[in-house]
Formats: C-alpha cells, structure tokens, sequence
C-alpha cells in the first residue's frame, strides 16, 4: 500500500507544506473514503481510528 500512496500522494489536493489544515494526513483521509466505499457504510459508522466522521466527510466535498 505504500507503494500506492507514493504514486497517488503528488496528486492530491493539500500538502503537509500547505497553510491550514487540509494537508495534514491526506493518507488517513484516503483510507477513510476507500473504507466507506468498500464497506457502504455510513460517513457515521466510519472507524475512530479515521478521524472524526463529519471532518472526513467535510473534507470530501
């Protein structure tokens, strides 16, 4: 998977040398959309471990 994320990481928006926050773990926020889109669960039922539900979803519109 690390492997992956290099290939991807150029190409996302926001970058940990970016002002604010939306940077800041842009990998975590991957895994949180791939989890949803895997399981089909609700932002809701989303893992503690992948941040709090309503910033991933904020962060992905």
């Amino acid at each position: 998977m690390d492997a992956q994320w290099a290939k991807m990481e150029p190409l996302c928006l926001g970058k940990k040398t970016d002002r604010g926050c939306s940077g800041k773990d842009n990998h975590l926020f991957i895994e949180a959309v791939l989890w949803i889109a895997r399981i089909g669960s609700p932002w809701r039922g989303l893992p503690t471990h992948s941040g709090h539900w309503n910033s991933v979803y904020s962060h992905s519109r």
